[in-house]
Protein backbone atom coordinates (compact mmCIF):
# COMPACT_ATOMS: atom_id res chain seq x y z
CA UNK A 1 0.00 0.00 0.00
CA UNK A 2 1.40 3.37 -0.96
CA UNK A 3 1.09 6.33 1.40
CA UNK A 4 0.90 9.97 0.36
CA UNK A 5 2.22 12.50 2.84
CA UNK A 6 1.92 16.25 2.82
CA UNK A 7 3.94 18.99 4.46
CA UNK A 8 1.97 21.14 6.89
CA UNK A 9 0.98 24.41 5.28
CA UNK A 10 1.67 27.92 6.49
CA UNK A 11 -1.52 29.90 7.21
CA UNK A 12 -2.55 32.23 4.41
CA UNK A 13 -2.40 35.99 4.93
CA UNK A 14 -5.03 38.07 3.18
CA UNK A 15 -3.65 40.84 0.99
CA UNK A 16 -6.68 43.10 1.38
CA UNK A 17 -8.15 42.23 -2.02
CA UNK A 18 -9.48 38.79 -1.14
CA UNK A 19 -6.24 37.11 -2.18
CA UNK A 20 -3.49 35.29 -0.36
CA UNK A 21 -0.15 36.93 0.13
CA UNK A 22 2.52 35.70 -2.28
CA UNK A 23 4.47 32.76 -0.88
CA UNK A 24 2.05 32.16 2.01
CA UNK A 25 0.90 28.86 0.47
CA UNK A 26 2.90 26.27 -1.44
CA UNK A 27 0.83 25.77 -4.62
CA UNK A 28 2.23 22.27 -5.24
CA UNK A 29 1.34 21.07 -1.74
CA UNK A 30 -2.11 22.64 -1.80
CA UNK A 31 -2.79 21.28 -5.28
CA UNK A 32 -1.82 17.75 -4.31
CA UNK A 33 -4.09 17.93 -1.26
CA UNK A 34 -7.07 19.22 -3.25
CA UNK A 35 -6.62 16.40 -5.78
CA UNK A 36 -6.30 13.73 -3.07
CA UNK A 37 -9.40 15.00 -1.27
CA UNK A 38 -11.38 15.18 -4.51
CA UNK A 39 -10.41 11.66 -5.58
CA UNK A 40 -11.05 10.21 -2.11
CA UNK A 41 -14.58 11.61 -2.41
CA UNK A 42 -14.96 10.01 -5.87
CA UNK A 43 -15.54 13.43 -7.47
CA UNK A 44 -14.54 14.41 -10.99
CA UNK A 45 -13.23 17.90 -11.73
CA UNK A 46 -16.63 18.72 -13.18
CA UNK A 47 -18.37 17.44 -10.04
CA UNK A 48 -16.22 19.62 -7.79
CA UNK A 49 -16.68 22.59 -10.11
CA UNK A 50 -20.44 22.29 -9.82
CA UNK A 51 -20.30 21.92 -6.04
CA UNK A 52 -17.82 24.73 -5.42
CA UNK A 53 -18.62 27.28 -8.11
CA UNK A 54 -14.96 27.25 -9.18
CA UNK A 55 -14.43 26.44 -12.86
CA UNK A 56 -12.95 23.07 -13.85
CA UNK A 57 -9.99 24.72 -15.66
CA UNK A 58 -9.17 26.73 -12.52
CA UNK A 59 -9.42 23.60 -10.36
CA UNK A 60 -7.12 21.77 -12.76
CA UNK A 61 -4.54 24.57 -12.50
CA UNK A 62 -4.77 24.48 -8.69
CA UNK A 63 -4.31 20.70 -8.58
CA UNK A 64 -1.26 20.88 -10.85
CA UNK A 65 0.26 23.57 -8.63
CA UNK A 66 0.27 26.10 -11.45
CA UNK A 67 -1.59 28.74 -9.45
CA UNK A 68 -2.25 29.58 -5.82
CA UNK A 69 -5.94 30.28 -5.21
CA UNK A 70 -7.16 33.37 -3.41
CA UNK A 71 -8.74 32.86 0.00
CA UNK A 72 -12.15 33.30 -1.61
CA UNK A 73 -11.48 30.55 -4.15
CA UNK A 74 -9.92 28.28 -1.53
CA UNK A 75 -12.99 28.74 0.68
CA UNK A 76 -15.24 27.73 -2.23
CA UNK A 77 -13.12 24.65 -2.94
CA UNK A 78 -13.27 23.67 0.73
CA UNK A 79 -17.06 24.06 0.73
CA UNK A 80 -17.28 21.89 -2.40
CA UNK A 81 -15.37 19.19 -0.53
CA UNK A 82 -17.64 19.66 2.52
CA UNK A 83 -14.72 20.93 4.61
CA UNK A 84 -13.90 24.08 6.49
CA UNK A 85 -11.12 26.21 5.01
CA UNK A 86 -8.96 25.40 8.04
CA UNK A 87 -9.37 21.68 7.28
CA UNK A 88 -8.41 22.13 3.64
CA UNK A 89 -5.29 24.03 4.68
CA UNK A 90 -4.61 21.58 7.53
CA UNK A 91 -4.62 24.34 10.12
CA UNK A 92 -6.62 22.09 12.47
CA UNK A 93 -3.78 19.58 12.66
CA UNK A 94 -1.00 19.86 15.19
CA UNK A 95 2.10 19.08 13.16
CA UNK A 96 2.87 16.07 10.99
CA UNK A 97 2.29 13.41 13.69
CA UNK A 98 -1.12 12.36 14.98
CA UNK A 99 -1.49 10.08 18.01
CA UNK A 100 -4.74 8.36 18.93
CA UNK A 101 -4.60 7.30 22.58
CA UNK A 102 -6.23 4.02 23.56
CA UNK A 103 -8.99 5.85 25.42
CA UNK A 104 -9.74 7.96 22.31
CA UNK A 105 -10.51 5.10 19.94
CA UNK A 106 -13.87 5.14 18.18
CA UNK A 107 -15.78 2.00 19.10
CA UNK A 108 -18.70 0.16 17.56
CA UNK A 109 -20.33 -3.18 16.98
CA UNK A 110 -22.63 -5.16 19.22
CA UNK A 111 -21.19 -7.14 22.12
CA UNK A 112 -24.39 -9.20 22.49
CA UNK A 113 -24.12 -10.27 18.86
CA UNK A 114 -20.45 -11.08 19.33
CA UNK A 115 -18.74 -8.46 17.16
CA UNK A 116 -16.89 -5.46 18.58
CA UNK A 117 -14.51 -3.14 16.74
CA UNK A 118 -12.28 -0.14 17.43
CA UNK A 119 -11.00 2.37 14.86
CA UNK A 120 -7.37 3.06 15.72
CA UNK A 121 -6.68 5.93 13.29
CA UNK A 122 -7.80 9.56 13.49
CA UNK A 123 -10.66 10.71 11.21
CA UNK A 124 -8.70 13.34 9.27
CA UNK A 125 -10.33 14.68 6.07
CA UNK A 126 -9.00 13.01 2.94
CA UNK A 127 -7.26 10.20 4.82
CA UNK A 128 -7.10 7.25 2.44
CA UNK A 129 -6.42 4.45 4.92
CA UNK A 130 -8.10 3.38 8.15
CA UNK A 131 -6.89 0.83 10.70
CA UNK A 132 -9.37 -1.03 12.89
CA UNK A 133 -9.27 -3.92 15.38
CA UNK A 134 -12.12 -6.43 15.48
CA UNK A 135 -13.08 -9.02 18.08
CA UNK A 136 -15.39 -11.89 17.11
CA UNK A 137 -16.87 -14.19 19.73
CA UNK A 138 -17.13 -17.92 19.09
CA UNK A 139 -19.61 -18.51 16.26
CA UNK A 140 -20.05 -14.78 15.57
CA UNK A 141 -20.29 -13.19 12.12
CA UNK A 142 -19.69 -9.63 10.89
CA UNK A 143 -21.92 -7.88 8.39
CA UNK A 144 -25.02 -7.10 10.46
CA UNK A 145 -27.06 -3.91 10.15
CA UNK A 146 -25.03 -2.05 12.79
CA UNK A 147 -21.68 -2.90 11.19
CA UNK A 148 -19.89 -0.39 8.91
CA UNK A 149 -21.59 -0.08 5.48
CA UNK A 150 -20.29 -1.53 2.22
CA UNK A 151 -17.12 0.28 1.24
CA UNK A 152 -16.88 2.73 -1.65
CA UNK A 153 -15.98 1.56 -5.18
CA UNK A 154 -12.30 0.72 -5.61
CA UNK A 155 -11.66 0.12 -1.89
CA UNK A 156 -9.22 -2.58 -0.81
CA UNK A 157 -8.98 -4.20 2.59
CA UNK A 158 -6.13 -6.09 4.23
CA UNK A 159 -6.87 -8.20 7.32
CA UNK A 160 -4.40 -9.88 9.68
CA UNK A 161 -5.60 -12.61 12.04
CA UNK A 162 -4.07 -11.65 15.36
CA UNK A 163 -5.59 -14.47 17.40
CA UNK A 164 -7.74 -17.48 16.63
CA UNK A 165 -9.10 -18.54 13.23
CA UNK A 166 -11.54 -16.95 10.78
CA UNK A 167 -13.32 -17.53 7.50
CA UNK A 168 -13.56 -14.66 5.01
CA UNK A 169 -16.57 -14.93 2.70
CA UNK A 170 -15.94 -12.60 -0.25
CA UNK A 171 -18.12 -12.51 -3.36
CA UNK A 172 -19.59 -15.87 -2.42
CA UNK A 173 -16.26 -17.69 -1.93
CA UNK A 174 -14.97 -18.92 1.44
CA UNK A 175 -11.35 -18.45 2.50
CA UNK A 176 -10.09 -20.10 5.71
CA UNK A 177 -7.60 -18.03 7.73
CA UNK A 178 -5.42 -19.24 10.59
CA UNK A 179 -3.66 -17.19 13.25
CA UNK A 180 -0.99 -15.06 11.59
CA UNK A 181 -2.53 -15.26 8.10
CA UNK A 182 -3.00 -12.04 6.15
CA UNK A 183 -5.51 -11.50 3.33
CA UNK A 184 -6.12 -8.63 0.90
CA UNK A 185 -9.34 -8.34 -1.08
CA UNK A 186 -11.64 -5.96 -2.96
CA UNK A 187 -13.68 -4.44 -0.15
CA UNK A 188 -16.41 -3.10 -2.44
CA UNK A 189 -17.56 -6.69 -3.02
CA UNK A 190 -20.06 -8.25 -0.63
CA UNK A 191 -18.08 -9.82 2.20
CA UNK A 192 -18.09 -10.77 5.86
CA UNK A 193 -15.96 -12.61 8.43
CA UNK A 194 -17.04 -15.68 10.40
CA UNK A 195 -15.56 -17.26 13.50
CA UNK A 196 -16.35 -20.99 13.18
CA UNK A 197 -14.39 -21.97 16.28
CA UNK A 198 -15.24 -22.26 19.98
CA UNK A 199 -12.75 -19.53 20.95
CA UNK A 200 -12.66 -15.77 20.50
CA UNK A 201 -10.89 -14.42 17.39
CA UNK A 202 -9.22 -11.03 16.89
CA UNK A 203 -8.14 -9.45 13.63
CA UNK A 204 -6.74 -6.15 12.39
CA UNK A 205 -8.09 -4.56 9.21
CA UNK A 206 -6.62 -1.81 7.04
CA UNK A 207 -9.10 -0.22 4.64
CA UNK A 208 -7.61 1.70 1.70
CA UNK A 209 -10.29 3.86 0.15
CA UNK A 210 -10.73 4.61 -3.50
CA UNK A 211 -7.70 2.70 -4.80
CA UNK A 212 -7.96 1.18 -8.28
CA UNK A 213 -7.59 -2.55 -8.55
CA UNK A 214 -4.46 -3.83 -10.24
Amino acid sequence: MSVITYARMTPAVEDGNGGAAAGALDPAVLGARVKALRESSSLSLRDLAERSGVSAPMLSQVERGETSPTLTVATRIAAGLELRLSQLLRLDEDGAVTIVRARERRRGGNARRGHRFEVLTAPHPGQRAELSRHTLAAGAVTGAADDPPMHEPGSRETALVERGALVLVCDGRRHELAEGDCVTFDADLRHHFENPTSAEAVFLAVLSAGLRRS
